[in-house]
């Protein structure tokens, strides 16, 4: 795809780090995701790992984004969203992808930390949609994303999987580098759940938001400061996940202190405490991961299947391209 120079990437403010970069410009200077105007994929494969409702009975169909505008210290994906590894596709190839998983029954196209290049990949799912695919597509984001930002794509968008990772805005300065965090995700979240409301077609969901939030070990404060939001202001509008697979992870960031993340797994009596929390709130709409501790879940997008056989199933990947 030819991007114009008259695009959001020649001064790109795309997200609220609004670095205004000539993202166009190969010799120029980059931004907070480091990416160029031209999206770069790690990873494409059916991943039977999501909610229910996003996994389905054929697994979501799971593509990784190279690069990301937040950032997170704990990252658990940070081969891809700091470390580089992937390549640059065109439309052409992105459509293929798309079409690929879907012929492999996938439930949906699973966008994972494609902010800072949606109005590119809003055009290739376009593309995607006039060469075949029916199936509907999902944003999995951090939230940390301006609504502005998501105008090109927004219209290709069946689903939101958006992260609330905290409302404490020092914990947010200390983590993510970013104080302004709950403000954004925030504004974000309820603009999509105005934008897709809750709605399914014979059990699956084909519209709506799923707001998850991880437990952070020692942060159970944050945690209920979260769910006390998500009960005033999402009931009945979105789906909420909690997460509890928290891994003491360092994943390098722009001014970031690897001193500062917890160095342990979420433990019982914490889970207990989000039970009773969950309990005494009365939410019971959405999904709760059970306890994880461990490592040996966690991705290697160095390898052509980055998870378990059993989580997933490889269609497409940067260095390989398509594996049959």
């Amino acid at each position: 795809m030819d991007i114009e120079q008259a695009s959001p990437y020649a001064a790109c403010r795309l997200c609220p780090r609004l670095c205004g970069v000539n993202r166009q410009d190969p010799a120029g200077p980059l931004g907070f995701c480091r990416e160029p105007a031209q999206p770069a994929l790690a990873f494409a494969g059916i991943h039977r790992g999501e909610e229910p409702p996003i996994a389905g009975f054929g697994g979501s169909g799971t593509i990784f984004i190279r690069g990301c505008s937040l950032g997170c210290l704990y990252c658990q994906n940070h081969q891809v969203s700091r470390g580089g590894l992937g390549r640059p596709v065109e439309g052409r190839e992105f459509s293929r992808i798309c079409l690929a998983l879907q012929e492999k029954n996938a439930e949906n196209i699973n966008l994972v930390t494609g902010s800072h290049a949606a109005p590119a990949l809003g055009a290739y799912i376009a593309q995607a949609r006039r060469e075949g695919l029916r199936i509907p597509v999902v944003w999995n984001s951090s939230a940390y994303e301006d609504p502005e930002g998501l105008a090109p794509i927004k219209d290709e968008l069946d689903i939101y999987l958006p992260d609330l990772k905290t409302l404490d805005r020092e914990l947010a300065a200390r983590y993510f580098g970013a104080p302004d965090y709950p403000d954004q995700a925030v504004r974000a979240i309820l603009w999509m759940m105005d934008e897709r409301p809750l709605r399914y077609d014979l059990g699956h969901l084909v519209s709506g938001v799923i707001i998850r939030h991880l437990l952070i070990p020692g942060h159970l404060a944050q945690t209920r400061e979260v769910l006390l939001w998500y009960a005033e202001h999402c009931r009945d509008r979105a789906l909420l996940s909690l997460m509890t697979q928290y891994t003491p992870v360092y994943a390098p960031s722009s001014g970031s202190d690897a001193a500062e993340i917890p160095d342990r797994y979420v433990d019982e009596g914490e889970y207990g405490a989000l039970m009773l929390m969950l309990e005494e709130l009365g939410i019971e709409e959405g999904y709760c991961q059970e306890l994880v501790t461990g490592s040996d879940w966690l991705p290697d997008f160095k390898l052509p299947n980055p998870f378990s056989s059993e989580l997933s199933v490889p269609v497409w990947h940067w260095r390989e391209g398509f594996i049959s």
